[in-house]
């Protein structure tokens, strides 16, 4: 007999492995009730055997007004709460609360044990599941106790059809209103192959949302061949067992509410990703075997569900158990996202037994009463952590501790470290002896080590050298020790799986071109380096500029973002600027030109306090410019009216927003920032295929590198050498601006809590020295060494397994110092230049659309830097006339082939020729200007057409470069528009 590679050996395949290996039942039609979807048969069994008394009641022997009540009884609940919450908590029904499933029990619970195998796990082949057309089947479906909780359809490459067939079968031969694939009748439908698997917890026809649920492959998308039989057979061999089946149903998969972006409310169904699974469970694994002490570190790509993958372990640490009893006694959350705070209580709400277990330390003495009230997991910001823990009493200084970091890089600076740690350390307060100063000294050493009495679990899409070295995993190559995350789900597969969006597939560089020129008749000497900096930001935030560029990003947004109809018309934009001043210019230039073209939109403005900004003469606040409170920013931005998000710093780390469907960067960007900043564009939305960034501050190459390092695994070259560190201290100590007493002195009295004006006469005579002893070379060099020496030691003194005093004081004393030794005093050679030129001319020009590529390879970044020193840099003087040449040739206008022509024609031809068309000619008399510039538009265009055989050149640039167009069809109105008046002073390029 040949080897059946039809659809249907697959699906033997599949059946034959849970009946004969899993556990499973078979099912059949006939016992499928179609009316109320469920197997009926499968129900009454589970029902009698574990209920008898109940069984009886509820009528289930034989046909009947009760069996009947029953069953729409239960049918209502799961289409109420969904089939995962009926199975979890069972329902009630007149006098009776019945059971309806029986979790998984714990070690050594023979009741518990003996319940949750009267659960009948089962699966009907061909599932004939309509109720008005009786042959419709599909593949598979899974039933727990009669209750459907999975549905599939398989397909088969070497019958040349893939997964994507069955995709195509849920979204259109599958009909969402039949009962079975209602919203939460079903916790999830898979789409199977021989090679990938799909999913999707919600069907909508043919808006039905299916995303991949596979291992992976060489750090991307698919499977890794199955050297032991079909790439996809984890789905059965490993998801599908009872026990990983129950495990999801009791601790991930979820029906929640959230707000849709009309801020209606709507439910939305979980079903964890495969990455997501497989990094808690990994977790949760290895925990109990390594013992309460150790760091992991978790890099999965921004927009890859982090928060659920971080509630989901939260909830289940604090079950966790080694040896019969809890490894941990709390779980501490530290997260700058309210929007994680809100989702690990709504998640751990649907799975704890207990109301009272998660608690939100805001204020101090909240984690003391929070522990005292039995709360498992603590949420606290990384700010607010260190002042809580503070006030904490000694009780839980024996207690072991899972401390979960989301976003690690920005939450373990060293001195919020060291507080943390030395209040959740083991080491006693109190003691009837008299602590010394080197008792004290080594307090302070064991504080900055990572605890022992706690795991740390730190989450991650974009690890430092720093964050890989303190919670990454060591391994050897060949003499050389490097760092690797415990587990990474990649950018690179996160993109291919369409979790997320390619923010780099869509790049556009913007060019700026200015002309300065002089105000004054001497040409003056300044600084050419501060200069050229005081010039770009002169030009770059000019009102004129600003201006330029809001008309860029608005006329860009209406045509081609609204214009073609993206997201269905539902995109937004932010403007990422890199000043609060700035994004204020934008707000008001948006508000302005908005207003002129009757654009229905409005923009929102983001920053933090409140500004003085020059035209008004008085402070504002985003709320103030708003009209609305700070905290109703992201449910506004939902709202049809507002479009655009302008923002200063706010908003461009950890903001997911899906309706982000442009970015207009008006900001330097480099290294994690710019991934992070353009990373808010990345989440995926059923209606969104493609993202745009307009650029008109930084280029590709900048961008493509400081994404190269995060678009695969991450990895830590070597470790920083803790041997830098005494090199660093020789030479400090060289310089001689202290000694050795004076350290000892000043930290003595530090510890023993003297008054301030017994450390400043020591500092001060350490200043003294530094001011005449050193020249300005030495000075910048030994500052510069101190500040390597405290960051270094900072860092080091947390994952060193050995203590050193003589740096802990020297760090000590260090600190101390730095700050008021002066810095080299450097005269501004440039000042004043801003005074003496004027901008001439400015315009901006979009360059083509790129797709930065980047590359296929795990990067290797370096360890924290411990070099340092230097001297002070030596300004380069030059006249006023050459720098302003110099800055002016870095943008150049457009070079024409025949530049006098063009001039003639932009000057002379087309104002003559629009002038003399009729319909802008009416327009002018009817002194409407909006209605003119109208007319004057359409008539600039068809004089444009006319050019074309002639002056190709001109035409292409009108054709193929907005700002182009835009500037041209400014000036020339301004030139043809009321004569008689003012004339727009720009001038050609």
């Amino acid at each position: 007999m040949t080897t059946d590679t039809s659809e249907k050996g697959l699906e033997d395949l599949i059946l034959n492995y849970l009946i004969q290996q899993g556990g499973y039942e078979a099912g059949s039609n006939e016992d499928f009730d179609r009316e109320h979807a469920l197997d009926l048969i499968k129900l009454s069994n589970f029902i009698r055997t574990t209920q008898p008394k109940v069984y009886e009641d509820l009528g289930l022997l034989e046909e009947g007004p009760r069996k009947t009540q029953f069953l729409n009884r239960l049918q209502g609940e799961i289409a109420k709460r969904g089939v995962v919450d009926v199975l979890r908590n069972g329902i009630k029904h007149q006098s009776q609360s019945i059971d309806l499933y029986y979790v998984t029990p714990t070690q050594g619970n023979v009741k518990a044990s003996e319940l949750y195998s009267a659960n009948i796990f089962s699966v009907i082949r061909q599932l004939r599941y309509s109720r008005a057309e009786t042959m419709l089947a599909l593949d598979l479906a899974i039933f727990i106790n009669g209750l459907p909780v999975m549905t599939f359809e398989l397909k088969n490459k070497l019958t040349k059809q893939t997964v994507n067939d069955a995709v195509q079968q849920y979204c259109k031969d599958r009909d969402p209103r039949e009962l079975l694939f209602q919203f939460g009748r079903c916790a999830v439908h898979f789409a199977v192959d021989d090679t990938q698997v799909q999913m999707c917890t919600h069907l909508k026809g043919k808006a039905s949302w299916f995303l991949p649920f596979n291992k992976g492959y060489s750090a991307g998308a698919g499977n890794p061949p199955n050297p032991n039989g079909i790439a996809t057979d984890y789905l059965w061999k490993e998801i599908l067992v009872k026990t990983s089946l129950s495990n999801i149903l009791e601790n991930y998969a979820q029906i929640i509410e959230e707000k849709d972006d009309k801020g209606r409310k709507k439910q939305k169904q979980l079903f964890p990703r495969y990455h997501q699974l497989d990094v808690v469970r990994r977790l949760l694994s290895d925990a109990p075997q390594s013992g309460v002490g150790k760091r992991y570190l978790i890099q999965h790509s921004a927009g890859s569900g982090k928060s659920n993958s971080i509630a989901w372990l939260a909830h289940q640490l604090i079950e966790l158990t080694q040896g019969g009893q809890a490894l941990f006694d709390s779980v501490v959350v530290v997260t700058d996202r309210r929007v994680l705070d809100k989702q690990i209580r709504d998640t751990i709400k649907h799975f704890a037994q207990v109301s009272a277990t998660v608690g939100h330390a805001e204020r101090s003495g909240d984690l003391r009463q929070f522990l005292k009230g039995g709360k498992k997991i603590i949420i606290t910001t990384v700010q607010k952590f260190p002042f809580i823990l503070k006030e904490i009493g000694d009780d839980h200084r024996k207690s072991h501790f899972a401390i979960i970091i989301d976003e690690a890089h920005s939450s373990q600076g060293g001195r919020t470290a060291a507080k943390m740690n030395m209040a959740l350390s083991k080491t006693d307060s109190e003691s009837d002896e008299e602590e010394s100063v080197e008792d004290q000294i080594n307090k302070i050493m064991e504080s900055k080590k990572m605890l022992s009495n706690a795991c740390y679990f730190a989450f991650t899409a974009t690890p430092k050298n720093k964050t890989l070295e303190i919670f990454g995993e060591p391994f050897k190559e060949g003499d050389v020790t490097k760092f690797r995350p415990f587990h990474s789900y990649t950018m690179k597969q996160a993109i291919e799986e369409g979790f997320i969006l390619d923010v780099l597939k869509n790049y556009t560089p913007v060019e700026s071109y200015y002309l300065l020129a002089k105000k004054l008749e001497g040409d003056p000497l300044y600084d050419s380096k501060r200069a050229q900096k005081k010039l770009r930001k002169f030009v770059e935030s000019h009102s004129h500029a600003i201006r330029e560029k809001a008309e860029i990003m608005i006329d860009h947004f209406h045509e081609q973002v609204i214009g073609q109809r993206k997201m269905n018309g539902q995109a937004r934009a932010m403007v990422a600027t890199g000043t609060i001043e700035r994004a204020i210019q934008y707000y008001f230039a948006f508000k302005d030109y908005l207003k002129e073209i009757k654009s229905p939109y409005q923009p929102i403005v983001a920053f933090s306090g409140e500004h003085e900004y020059p035209k008004g003469g008085k402070k504002v606040s985003e709320a103030t410019l708003n009209q609305f409170p700070s905290k109703d920013i992201t449910d506004k931005i939902q709202e049809d009216l507002y479009r655009f998000l302008i923002v200063a710093d706010k908003f461009q780390t950890g903001y997911d927003e899906p309706l982000l469907h442009t970015m207009y960067v008006d900001k330097k960007l480099s290294g994690i920032k710019a991934v992070q900043t353009l990373s808010r564009l990345n989440r995926a939305h059923p209606s969104k295929y493609d993202t745009f960034v307009l650029d008109f501050s930084n280029d590709s190459d900048t961008i493509k590198e400081s994404f190269a390092d995060f678009y695969r695994t991450t990895l830590l070259s070597e470790e920083t050498d803790p041997n830098k560190l005494h090199d660093l201290q020789g030479d400090l100590d060289r310089a001689q601006v202290y000694s050795i007493e004076q350290i000892e002195d000043l930290v003595a009295k530090y510890i023993s809590g003297a008054n301030r004006d017994k450390l400043d006469p020591i500092l001060d005579h350490c200043v003294a020295i530094y001011q005449s002893e050193l020249d300005e070379d030495n000075q910048v060099d030994f500052k510069s060494k101190a500040k390597a020496f405290v960051r270094t030691y900072g860092f080091l003194s947390s994952i060193l397994p050995y203590s050193n005093t003589s740096w802990e004081k020297l760090a000590i004393f260090l600190n101390f110092l730095l700050p008021k030794l002066p810095a080299p005093k450097e005269e501004d050679l440039s000042r004043g230049i801003l005074d003496a030129i004027d901008m001439d001319s400015y315009r901006v020009e979009v360059k083509s659309a790129l797709k930065i590529t980047l590359p296929d390879e795990n990067a290797e970044i370096e360890p924290v830097p411990t070099l340092a020193g230097g001297r002070k840099a030596e300004a380069e003087l030059d006249h006023l006339s050459n720098i302003l040449k110099t800055f002016n040739d870095l943008f150049g206008s457009i070079e024409w082939k025949d530049g006098d022509k063009i001039h003639k024609i932009i000057a002379e031809e087309l104002p003559a020729k629009v002038s003399a068309d009729p319909a802008y000619q009416n327009a002018m008399k009817n002194n409407d200007k909006q209605n003119a510039r109208i007319e004057h538009d359409k008539a600039l265009q068809r004089v444009m057409v006319d050019l074309l055989s002639d002056h190709t050149e001109l035409f292409k640039q009108f054709s193929d470069n907005p700002s182009f167009k835009k500037w041209l069809s400014d000036t020339n109105f301004g030139a043809t528009y009321n004569e008689k008046g003012s004339r727009n002073e720009k001038r050609a390029p």
